[in-house]
Parts: C-alpha cells; structure tokens; sequence
C-alpha cells in the first residue's frame, strides 16, 4: 500500500526519476514552456516552484539551493534576477498545465507546463523524446 507516500514513480528509479526532473526544470526555466506528458508535467511543476521561490530569497542560500539542481550558471541567475523580480508580488503559482490531449502513438495524455507571465511567446520544446 502507499498510504501518505507522496509522488509518481514515472516507471524510473530514483536517481533517474530525479536526474530527468532537474534537466525537465532547466528547460522549463530556459525555454519558459516545454512540451511532456501529463505525469511528468504534474511531477516537475513542484521542482520549479520550489526554485522560483529560493530565487525569490535572493539571498547566497537561497541560490546554493537552487544550484543544488540547475547546474548551469545562467539559469541561476536568471532565475534570481528575471524570474524572482518578475514574481515578486506572487505567492507561488508560477507555472500552468494546460492539457493538450492524447498523443498519436501510444494514446498518453500530453501537456505543455509553462511560466506564468512569460515574456517569450515561442513554440514549446518538445522535451520527451525517451
């Protein structure tokens, strides 16, 4: 039974699950909008909270957190300076889900998870190629 056992298994283990989650996040905060199923799209939207909020900080902890999962120099700071001044005023709820229906090839519920408020209006990534 998995009574108060929080979280999908994504079919992964756990180091797996948790290494594509951060890349997931990376693209979120990069591209501003990725293109995933359903699951995945639901698993990841807690990690970009979480870093949006830690940007929000803005304090040296706060972006040790954040570097804890976004390797890439860049995407830490534009999460504390762009995504954290752009957020500001708002208590969480930085992203959206919007379901787009099942895919051609074996019927999974697809989706696109994008920032809220996002400046760039481009298509999303296709982030599932597994």
């Amino acid at each position: 039974m998995r009574h108060l056992k929080a979280g999908r298994k994504l079919n992964r283990t756990a180091s797996h699950r948790k290494a594509m989650l951060n890349n997931m996040a990376m693209s979120i905060i990069e591209h501003e909008r990725i293109r995933t199923t359903l699951p995945k799209a639901k698993e990841v939207r807690a990690v970009v909270e979480r870093l949006i909020s830690y940007g929000k900080k803005g304090d040296l902890h706060g972006i040790r957190l954040i570097s804890r999962t976004v390797k890439n120099k860049d995407l830490i700071m534009k999460i504390v300076n762009d995504l954290a001044a752009g957020y500001k005023d708002r208590n969480g709820g930085y992203t959206r889900v919007l379901k787009l229906g099942p895919r051609r090839g074996d019927n999974t519920e697809m989706a696109i998870i994008e920032l809220v408020d996002r400046v760039s209006a481009n298509e999303p990534v296709d982030v599932d190629a597994e």
